[in-house]
This record gives structure tokens, sequence and C-alpha cells, in this order.
């Protein structure tokens, strides 16, 4: 294998919300997607500060120290997009299943071609972010079309690899029954997809817009009550199990 160099935004050795048990995350650096409901916009840039540049046996080196912790877990890589470091992706996985530890992918689908797809031989779970089913909604509210993103699903379903539909709900914007149900209708039809993981609207990522010197998109927005969350749960779960 070739040892690449994976720009590491940040990591967390006791995750307990990026897939199953508890598990070490690691946030790669760069998205090409611009989210107007983005907590992370320091993570966006490619080139920008990261903490760590590190090969994937030396990222395997250091989950390594936190095994015993994530035993009943595994490994997560999130971000940012992790498929924009498919490479790095890919060796990093294989290292981690070759030690028996579980792997997920936390991403958008919008790479589908083939080293990002590579990343899928070494991948146990994919937390696939569906941003919405309104394809008129979705360039606005991503930067990006929804193409990539339900071929990745597509994809997934071929290869029998397990996911967890992430769709984060936005008063004004993702917070509608119509397109809800038409969320559900969809992922409905696919055995692989386990669950749909209900992500509330939050502001807590307003201040790193502040220190980036960038406009927050969503000035004025309410978070998501407590009580919606669990009404689009509820809507929800007629199709998949809910979170």
């Amino acid at each position: 294998m070739t040892h690449t160099i994976g720009h590491i935004h940040s990591m967390e050795s006791f995750g307990t919300v990026d897939g199953p048990g508890i598990r070490f995350v690691a946030f790669m650096q760069g998205c090409p997607l611009r989210c107007q409901f983005c907590h992370n916009p320091d993570t966006w840039d490619p080139h920008g500060k990261c903490q760590y540049e590190l090969t994937p046996q030396q990222l395997l080196d250091e989950v390594l120290r936190y095994r015993s912790f994530i035993k009943s877990g595994g490994v997560t890589l999130s971000g940012g997009e992790p498929l924009m470091q498919a490479d790095f992706a890919a060796e990093f996985f294989a290292l981690c299943q070759a030690e028996g530890l579980h792997t997920a992918l936390d991403t958008s689908g919008i790479f589908c071609s083939g080293r990002a797809l590579d990343v899928l031989s070494h991948t146990n779970l994919v937390l696939l972010d569906i941003k919405t089913m309104n394809p008129d909604l979705h360039p606005r509210l991503t930067g990006q079309r929804q193409d990539n993103n339900l071929r990745f699903l597509d994809e997934l379903q071929q290869r029998g690899i397990p996911i967890w539909v992430r769709h984060v709900v936005v008063p004004g914007l993702t917070d509608n029954d119509e397109w809800l149900h038409r969320l559900g209708e969809h992922v409905a039809r696919y055995s692989v997809v386990e669950k749909i993981e209900v992500l509330p609207y939050h502001t807590l990522g307003t201040f790193k817009y502040q220190e980036l010197g960038l406009r927050y998109p969503l000035e004025g927005v309410d978070p998501l009550p407590a009580d919606r969350t669990q009404a689009v749960r509820q809507l929800l779960s007629a199709y998949k199990p809910c979170l």
C-alpha cells in the first residue's frame, strides 16, 4: 500500500453519536458542499488549518490506544467530507478491518466514482446524509445537485452495505411534511437502510462563522423544538426505525 497523508481536522476518542457503540471519530478536512445549516464551516477548505497530518498507520496507532473503549463500537470517518480523501480513507479502513475494528463512513455521497467507491470495500456501515428529497431545494441548500447522493444510495444497495440515513430538519426549509414523507417513501425501498436518524437543526456552530468572517446563512432561524423533533421521528418511523 502507498502511504498517503490524511489531513484531519480533529479527533474524538469517545464518540457516541456517529454510529453504533462507543467510537473513535476522525473528522477529515475538506468538503465541497456548503450546507446552510453546517456547524463545521472550519472543515470546508481542504487546505485549511488542521490539527493532524497522519499516515493511515499513524492514525490507526492512535485508534488502538483506545481499543478497550471502542471494542463494542468501532471507528468512524466524518468531516467535512471524508471521501475528498478517498485514498487515505480506503487504506485506513483496510487497516482497521485487519484489526477487527468496525468501520463507519459519514458521508453526503457527493463523490460516486472509482476512488470514492473503493472505500466501500472496507466499510461496514455508511451514515448517509440525505439533505432533502426536493431536487429544487437541494442546490440552494447545499450548493450542489443531488444526483450523486441518490446514486450513492443505489450503489450501497447493490453492495449490500448497511445504511443509517441522516436527515437534518430545519424550520422553514426541510421541515415540510410532504418532503419528509417523500424521504420516507424513497428510503423504504432500500433493504440496506436500517434506520433514519433525525437531526434537529441547532445553532451551536454559529460562532465559528463569526471567527471565520463568514455570514451565517440561517441567521434568525430558531432551533427545531423538541416536540416537533419527536413528531418528525414519529412520521418517519412509519417507513423505517428512527433515532
